[in-house]
């Protein structure tokens, strides 16, 4: 395996440039999509990468379960720096694993707070206004799903404004952009350096609800209005993992995007572009990651299996 197996872990640091040319450059669509799926493939290749580094730190410890031949010298051989890497990747698993447990934690207990706190109301209508001071709205995923919005935030918008705030909280519902929140949230618990995808998934699922809901209320300078001032009298709620009216995303690059013209809606950019040249950097990263992790650990599989039966 030599030093490649270490690839997984480093290459995620294409992560944050990807996502700035991705944002500006590609539909909102598309780049929430891209962005998601880049970081849940790094983020499991730089876990399994983890995982074999744990299995040739775990085999040196005294006492472990493992078998014997396991901490053999050609096992030990097939990972660079075998002691510091083979142990230092086992508190390096454990915090992976403990950072993922409290995020999905975080993430379903809130909902399952706010299922709760709706299961009491009379109206068991899709959009559920609440009595509060406090305006916000966002969408709450589920069997159903709900909209929640505040009676402070709906008497702050117009009537043709509201339509905008609903229609948008519809998109994300439909889109289902709770799961692609949720996935680059663990993929940056899995590893740090694909932390910047979150804020740029979390941009491109807002300008694509944004998008969404200029299309069904057919105005788009009405949906520029209506998240503008939202945002102005909203304050930031605490919904991990969901997507929230006014919350995510640079609101004036969004309120410029909706007075600007409709983002193409084409599928791969052209190669000579520059978002083109993301695209394929986001391509070649991933599948040199993949290879990388496949490669390590078929090769570590074969050293076992010889160690323990050789």
């Amino acid at each position: 395996m030599g030093v490649f197996v270490f690839l997984p872990l480093i290459l995620p640091l294409t992560a944050l440039p990807i996502a700035r040319l991705a944002e500006q450059h590609l539909h909102p669509r598309s780049a929430a999509l891209l962005l998601t799926w880049v970081g849940a493939i790094l983020a499991a290749c730089s876990t399994l990468c983890l995982g074999l580094l744990v299995v040739v730190g775990t085999a040196q410890l005294p006492g472990n379960p493992l078998p014997d031949s396991w901490s053999d010298p050609e096992v030990r051989e097939a990972v660079p720096y075998d002691e510091v890497a083979g142990k230092a990747s086992i508190c390096a698993l454990a915090l992976v694993v403990v950072a993922c447990a409290h995020t999905l934690r975080r993430h379903y207990g809130f909902r399952s707070r706010a299922h709760r706190t709706l299961a009491a109301l009379p109206d068991a209508s899709e959009v559920a206004v609440l009595t509060d001071e406090v305006p916000y709205a966002y969408a709450l995923p589920g069997s159903p799903g709900r909209i929640l919005v505040s009676t402070g935030m709906l008497c702050g918008l117009g009537e043709a404004e509201r339509r905008a705030l609903l229609a948008h909280e519809r998109a994300h519902l439909a889109g289902r952009h709770h799961r692609l929140l949720l996935m680059v949230q663990l993929a940056g618990c899995a590893n740090p350096l694909l932390r910047p995808l979150r804020s740029a998934v979390g941009y491109s699922t807002e300008r694509w609800a944004d998008e969404e809901a200029a299309r069904v209320t057919g105005d788009r300078r009405t949906t520029a209005r209506a998240v503008g001032k939202a945002a102005l009298i909203s304050q930031r709620a605490v919904v991990p993992g969901l997507a929230a009216f006014a919350e995510a995303g640079p609101v004036p690059r969004r309120v410029a995007a909706l007075l600007g013209p409709v983002p193409a809606a084409g599928g791969w950019p052209p190669a000579l572009t520059t978002a083109g040249v993301a695209a394929i950097v986001a391509a070649a990263g991933t599948a040199a990651s993949t290879l990388s992790a496949l490669n390590a650990a078929i090769a570590l599989f074969f050293i076992l299996q010889s160690a323990t039966y050789g």
